[in-house]
């Protein structure tokens, strides 16, 4: 149960359904999807880039290799979050060269996380292009990046929290915002 100062933006039919819009823009915006690879930043955005993977498997019959990035050490504010930030693993099993990349986050707020995400990409290789994809953007960009798509766009107050709940880490689907006084 969401607290009493916060709401339900999604909940899990509707993340599903974004899920599959999203898989369906992938598929009508990449000219060769054979050619396509999906990376999905960690902790959430790599869970959703297995499920858009699955989702164009089992509908178009087309097998798009997932891979994962910890952006952690590539953030300009390392310093100001953690002395010791909690570091993944970056996991992409496939040669990127030449490929569409589909960069998957599940937040899009300022553009520093993508900014993040280009730089490490790009010491794996150079992709032909790169598409980002969102499940959430809150249109608060502070650097020339913005996603090629959103299953939401929304523009709330900056203290306000959006939390995408996954249930391989949750335990439960959905997308809420917190309203922070």
């Amino acid at each position: 149960m969401p607290k009493e100062n916060s709401y339900i933006l999604a909940n899990k039919k509707a993340l599903k359904t974004m899920i599959e819009e999203m898989s369906e823009f992938i598929i009508n915006s990449v000219n060769q999807p054979k050619n396509a690879g999906l990376i999905g930043i960690i902790k959430r955005g790599d869970i959703i880039a297995s499920r858009i993977s699955k989702h164009i498997e089992k509908k178009f019959k087309i097998k798009i290799p997932v891979g994962k990035i910890d952006i952690n050490l590539y953030r300009d504010d390392l310093s100001l979050i953690d002395y010791y930030p909690h570091i993944e693993y970056t996991d992409i099993p496939y040669d990127i060269n030449g490929k569409s990349i589909i960069l998957i986050d599940d937040v899009f707020f300022t553009g520093r996380t993508i900014r993040s995400a280009l730089n490490e990409i790009t010491d794996f290789g150079r992709p032909q292009r790169i598409v980002l994809c969102t499940l959430v953007n809150r249109d608060s960009r502070e650097l020339p990046i913005k996603p090629d798509f959103a299953a939401i766009k929304l523009n709330i107050p900056q203290y306000n929290i959006i939390n995408v709940n996954l249930k391989e880490i949750d335990g439960q689907d959905r997308i809420i915002i917190i309203k922070e006084d």
